[in-house]
Parts: structure tokens; sequence; C-alpha cells
């Protein structure tokens, strides 16, 4: 069954010459298509094949955006988007790398106890900002609606 991973025929041709196996493969050894073999010994049908990575890729993200503000799972579709670029692009796999690394410290920065008092602390204070608010509101109009208030 082909995956479309080419990383057993590189590291048979490394190992053969022991010179390229000191030597810092190039981007375009480290990337490999995710695509089929014979999409790939077609160059006009592997560019259509990328074409149309690209396509689905940009309307998962465009959908992710939109469901930032929308209902729905927005940052998982934009990175599920970044992921499928990146199965075909290497400059994707660079962004997904990098997001994933910034994701990672930034989990590590939120365990960190001084944050996460400090955070634990911000939310209580807003808390009760809103709480003292909404009961100024509650004291002086009861439960009428804003838009109900006659001046």
């Amino acid at each position: 069954m082909n995956t479309g991973s080419n990383r057993e025929n590189h590291e048979s041709a490394n190992s053969a010459s022991p010179e390229s196996a000191d030597s810092t493969p190039t981007e375009e050894e480290r990337h490999v298509s995710k695509a089929p073999a014979f999409i790939q010994a077609r160059r006009s049908l592997h560019l259509s094949w990328q074409v149309g990575v690209f396509v689905v890729g940009l309307a998962v993200i465009a959908a992710g955006i939109a469901m930032l503000v929308l209902p729905g799972p927005g940052w998982v579709a934009i990175f599920a988007g970044l992921f499928i670029w990146a199965t075909e692009f290497a400059w994707a796999q660079v962004v997904l790398r990098w997001t994933k690394r910034k994701v990672t410290e930034a989990a590590q920065k939120a365990l960190d106890p001084r944050v996460r008092r400090r955070n634990i602390i911000l939310t209580s204070v807003g808390l009760v900002i809103a709480g003292a608010l909404i009961g100024f509101y509650l004291w002086k109009y009861g439960l009428m609606l804003p838009w109900n208030i006659k001046k």
C-alpha cells in the first residue's frame, strides 16, 4: 500500500553514500508530497492535485474563520485546514510547526502557578464588578428590560 511517504527511499539512498549521511537534507528532500505515486509521476496531475489541496484547505480555513464568530469549532477548523495544506506545501509545514510550538509554550505558561493565580484573581475581580453592575441595575430598575425603561 502506497502511503505517499518516500522515507524508505531517502534513508536507503542516504545510507548508500557515507558523505550524504552527514549533510543536512534540503527543503525538497525534507518535504515529501502525500500525493499517490501515479499523480506524482505526471506533472500536470500533480499540479492539479496541489491546486485541489490548496482549495480544500482554503475552504476549511474560511469555514473556521466564519466559525470564530458563528457557532462551531473555529480554531479546530483553522488548524485542520493548515494541516491539509501541510500535506502538500513545505511552507505550511513550517507554519504548522511554529503554531504547535507556540500553542505548547502558551499551555506551559498557563499552567505556571503565578500566571494561574493572576488569572483567577482577574476573573474574580471581573465577576465582582459584573455582579455589582447587575445588582445596581436590578436595584434601580427591577426586572425591566433596558429598552422598556421610560426616561
